[in-house]
């Protein structure tokens, strides 16, 4: 029944229940924050990582 995970169709309907909930007006100050919030969780990683070395 699940043998290949998400197929493009479940895809669909999972944005189609993004837009219904939060509705079009949201959606992109909500794609910009999770960017951004994207953004500073590699920085601080890529810090860790160079702090790891001498």
């Amino acid at each position: 029944m699940l043998r290949n995970g998400l197929e493009p169709w479940h895809l669909l309907i999972l944005a189609v229940v993004v837009i219904a909930v939060f509705g079009s007006k949201k959606l992109p100050d909500t794609a910009r924050a999770l960017g951004k919030s994207v953004r500073i969780l590699k920085s601080e990683a890529r810090a860790m990582k160079d702090e790891g070395t001498p």
